[in-house]
């Protein structure tokens, strides 16, 4: 035993008693029950506990931050960014890049996210919505995207590719396609680890309405190969498709000359029970290391407007980041 006192929650699993982190995902062989984050850049991190109840969160108080949020881009640099991928595209290297910034703030060593997340399951509810405090990680997940749901051998990933209002009538050219070509990236995905013939694409462009926003998503489900290892499982979807771009080795190297380091932000976050898992997609989270952070990017395909991309991350942060508190520059 570690530590009781750290936890982690998601849709109405508690875990707690900490009892062994690891860095190896082979650890997850064992059968136990373990809280699992990655990094965008691929740093593996699990948790064993050893005791799971089904139970609400437990509410917390959040004292709202005062102070300002910095931007790892500004408006300009940001569009910048966008034209640069739009280039890429031009010459052939890349078709989509999902481009990010970060946005920062000050937050008091002694302050765990425990009243954050309580506030933003009042306030903004999110289907994989979850929340982890182990040594080192801290995390208050409102994330609305499925990474990898898992039920002995079927698998099913459910990627958001395109954003907008409630009330707008329906999604543009632009996302529709953004949308398609996560969808076969996925597809392909899957196929490295599913038995030929199983992949399938079961709902495709469906609308789906979250607190404040729309997205657009789709599925795609197959039944993975025998005596598959979850290792090999995360080396072949890792990073998810939808955050990171098509074809993934080039968008992963456009990201790596323009961005800083995300970190927990776009990696996957969730639990992993023997042959079951739920792992969601790892965006609209908050994380705090030397800072409180929150990630929000925008896919951007040729016919991107590099202003409106701007005002999609902005959108994206906007609710979220009134909730924790805070002036936005």
């Amino acid at each position: 035993m570690i530590d009781s006192d750290y936890l982690f929650w998601m849709n109405g699993r508690l875990a707690t008693g900490l009892a062994e982190i690891s860095h190896d995902p082979s650890c997850l062989d064992d059968g136990g029950f373990w809280a699992v984050t990655t990094t965008f850049e691929a740093e593996f991190t699990a948790a064993r506990f050893s005791q799971v109840v089904e139970s609400e969160f437990p509410v917390h108080p959040w004292q709202e931050l005062s102070g300002n949020w910095k931007s790892s881009k500004s408006k300009s640099e940001y569009m910048d960014y966008v034209h640069s991928i739009q280039s890429a595209i031009a010459d052939g290297w890349v078709y989509q890049v999902n481009a990010c910034r970060e946005l920062s703030t000050n937050l008091p060593d002694d302050r765990n996210l425990r009243g954050l997340f309580s506030k933003i399951l009042r306030e903004n509810p999110a289907p994989w919505a979850s929340y982890l405090e182990i040594p080192g990680v801290n995390i208050a997940s409102a994330s609305p995207e499925l990474f990898l749901a898992r039920k002995a051998s079927h698998i099913k990933t459910s990627p958001i590719k395109g954003t907008q209002l409630p009330g707008q009538e329906h999604f543009g050219a632009k996302d529709i396609a953004e949308n398609v070509m996560i969808v076969d990236l996925m597809r392909n995905d899957f196929g490295e680890i599913c038995k030929s013939g199983s992949v399938s694409v079961p709902r495709l462009l469906d609308s789906e309405t979250h607190p404040g926003l729309v997205h657009l998503v789709s599925d795609i489900e197959g039944e993975l190969l025998n005596d598959i290892s979850w290792s090999e499982i995360f080396t072949a979807l890792s990073p998810p498709g939808s955050i990171s771009g098509a074809p993934k080795s080039s968008a992963l190297s456009v990201i790596d000359n323009n961005e800083l380091k995300r970190g927990p932000y776009c990696g996957f976050l969730g639990w992993v029970h023997d042959d079951q898992c739920e792992l969601s997609v790892a965006i609209r989270i908050f994380f705090k290391d030397s800072a409180l952070r929150f990630g929000t990017g925008a896919g951007i395909t040729w016919g991107s407007s590099a202003s409106e991309e701007w005002e999609e991350t902005e959108l994206k942060a906007r609710r979220l980041i009134s909730i924790a508190g805070g002036v936005l520059p």
